[in-house]
């Protein structure tokens, strides 16, 4: 017998590739449980499984930087609570990381895509599940997007919970409405300024030039966080969904003065904020 789980939760993230450097990420999570059938006539009870496997992938996945232990050149180092993890992009500008060791997944792989990550979380979720759970099958899915989008990482200091952490991301659309009508070379524009970006808030950044140092102490602890200039976007507010929708409908419509301008701006798969101009 087997039990599914479709799209039972989505997970948000960061990670680095070994030729685009930091990228957010957003997947939908599907879930099948191979098993017997325990005196309720169940392999698992569907609450269980939900809640189970939603808490681990919070605790272990979502709103971290996703490193993977086997990629070349990658060093991650752990003490007293901090990893610090370094890396150079494949023209030998650098990138480094430290927060406190829960922000930073390191995934024992030699590349961090879907069918990698989901059997590395395979091997850990069996131990979640009564012994009438004989195996998991767990598919991470990109959502399909026709139209724009664009990956971004950012961090927010005054966050209470995980999103304080200064190296996680989303897979993102962007809908641009302009006196009421989608403008699709708008949304496009606005993809490729956002492209595989950092966007930092600048009371964050201490270094400029041609690496940007952003720093700052939150709830969790100590964050830093450096890569090349030419991947980081910076605005003057803290880079909620919220603000980011603020920031491109005012730009837009500094460039549009006549028109109005709405901006639907995602977080990842099925959310996102509103703004207009």
């Amino acid at each position: 017998m087997k039990l599914f789980v479709e799209n039972l939760t989505h997970v948000d993230f960061s990670y680095l590739d070994p030729q685009r450097g930091l990228l957010g990420e957003s997947w939908a999570v599907n879930l099948v449980l191979d098993g017997s059938l325990d005196p309720q006539g169940m392999i698992c009870d569907f609450g269980v499984v939900k809640k189970r496997v939603k808490q681990w992938l919070d605790s272990h996945l979502d709103h971290c930087l996703v490193v993977a232990t086997g990629m070349p050149g990658l060093v991650a180092e752990s003490d007293d609570g901090q990893t610090e993890v370094r890396w150079q992009y494949p023209d030998g500008a650098e990138f480094y990381c430290s927060s406190p060791t829960p922000a930073i997944a390191q995934v024992d792989v030699a590349r961090i895509e879907p069918v990698a990550v989901a059997q590395w979380c395979c091997a850990r979720l069996q131990a979640l599940f009564p012994d009438q759970v004989t195996g998991i099958a767990l598919e991470f899915v990109p959502e399909r997007i026709d139209g724009a989008f664009y990956h971004y990482s950012h961090g927010l200091q005054q966050h209470a919970g995980n999103c304080q952490r200064i190296a996680h991301g989303h897979r993102s659309r962007i809908q641009l409405l302009r006196n009421g009508e989608r403008d699709a070379a708008l949304e496009a524009q606005w993809a490729q300024t956002l492209c595989d970006i950092y966007i930092g808030t600048l009371a964050h950044r201490v270094d400029s030039g041609t690496q940007h140092r952003y720093v700052y102490d939150a709830p969790q602890g100590h964050f830093e966080l450096s890569l090349p200039a030419r991947y980081c976007y910076d605005i003057d507010t803290e880079s909620t969904v919220e603000r980011i929708a603020q920031h491109i409908a005012q730009q837009t419509r500094a460039q549009y003065p006549g028109d109005a301008i709405e901006v639907r701006a995602f977080e990842g798969i099925g959310k996102g904020a509103i703004a207009t101009a």
